[in-house]
């Protein structure tokens, strides 16, 4: 087998992230909330419209403040896709309460708010939309349904830095938004995420849980003049130096945002013709919504002629890989959560769901991917 000569995924420093964290040294703060997170913070609301928004270790991180600010308790419902990564799910299962898996668009592959209405139950308390390849789930139709049984609505916005539904940043559509800048993502910091709240109410509340459950945070304000253990909460911070790095990604956001979005461009004309032919499926663009070119994929017709076409890039040293392991048939969704009937699209699409190489400095290999790919299609029509 070749040698991978073509990742996946390759991180890339793009301007002044070394010089920032050599700033953090000289400055002498490595701990979080330090002069680069309130840089972060201040950067991330800019660029999402949302009130505030809270740097976190992780996306992990802000889907548990999430839960937790959403009062989550044992037995209570959340109603999100099962087509997702595991901490959707974990972070509602932490506080006892219940996944709810519904099925997901086949057209958008986000979750669908005909399937949400229909699995609300007494117990509901809140939906969990997650914006699949970067691309916004229908939030006004969710936030229909979510303000007429009073329930409050997470964007998992993971992937979705940058982009836009019907001309608004994701992170402003919903109550609160998880944001990740995990090595794989458009803007990246190795770990780390984001919390973004649009409600101004539950922002005090927030600082808190991110606190360790302490008024720290009012305390360095100068509204209180000792802290002290007020809430529940963890040590859901950063240290500098990761939200250092994170500022100079920030900086570049704009650039970072044009060549993904020429790379995704690229990718969606060069198999234009055999998503015409039936061969393979093309991502499709939701109404009212930009993407951030986070990533492509190809829908293939069948398993076997995903996992053979897998093997034949991997040959060829490119690594194209699957994507999610449906929740509601994990043995943790099976213990810990529940399907709200069949997911037959769900089941369907991540059987035959495969991802090209996307990052950043992904350059000229592009043409190497695409005309692996091709040749690989073509020599198995």
């Amino acid at each position: 087998m070749a040698t991978a000569k073509i990742p996946f995924n390759k991180p890339s420093m793009i301007g002044g992230e070394l010089a920032h964290i050599q700033e953090a040294l000289e400055f002498g703060q490595l701990s979080g909330d330090g002069r680069f997170t309130h840089l972060c913070n201040a950067q991330i609301a800019d660029k999402t419209g949302a009130d505030a928004a809270l740097l976190t270790h992780s996306c992990t991180a802000a889907l548990e403040m999430a839960a937790l600010l959403c009062d989550l308790q044992p037995g209570d419902e959340v109603i999100m896709p099962s087509f997702t990564f595991v901490s959707t799910a974990n972070a509602v299962a932490l506080r006892g309460a219940v996944p709810v898996f519904v099925d997901i668009d086949p057209e958008t592959l986000n979750i669908d708010p005909e399937k949400v209405s229909a699995a609300i139950s007494t117990r509901t308390r809140a939906i969990f939309a997650v914006h699949y390849a970067g691309f916004p789930a229908d939030m006004d139709r969710l936030a229909e349904i979510a303000r007429a049984r009073d329930l409050v609505l997470v964007e998992d916005a993971a992937q979705a830095f940058g982009s836009t539904y019907k001309g608004r940043p994701a992170g402003s559509l919903g109550d609160m938004a998880a944001f990740s800048f995990h090595e794989t993502k458009n803007i990246i910091s190795g770990e780390g995420g984001a919390l973004t709240l649009t409600r101004p109410d539950l922002v005090e509340r927030a600082e808190i849980i991110r606190e360790k459950g302490t008024n720290r945070s009012r305390f360095l304000r100068g509204q209180v003049d000792k802290y002290t253990w007020v809430d529940i909460g963890s040590s859901f911070l950063p240290g500098e130096l990761i939200a250092a790095f994170l500022y100079g990604q920030l900086e570049q956001s704009d650039a970072i945002l044009e060549t993904r979005l020429a790379l995704y461009d690229r990718y969606c004309a060069a198999f234009a013709d055999l998503g015409a032919a039936g061969r393979v499926t093309l991502p499709k663009t939701p109404p009212d919504t930009t993407g951030n070119g986070h990533m492509f994929y190809l829908l293939m017709r069948d398993l076997d002629d995903r996992d053979a076409f897998i093997g034949g890039m991997r040959e060829a040293g490119i690594i194209a890989p699957f994507h999610y392991v449906p929740l509601h048939s994990a043995p943790a969704g099976l213990r810990y959560g529940r399907s709200a009937g069949d997911l037959p699209v769900t089941n369907d699409i991540s059987a035959r769901l495969v991802r090209l190489p996307m990052f950043f400095a992904l350059g000229s290999s592009i043409k190497t991917v695409i005309e692996t790919a091709r040749s690989w299609l073509q020599q198995n029509p």
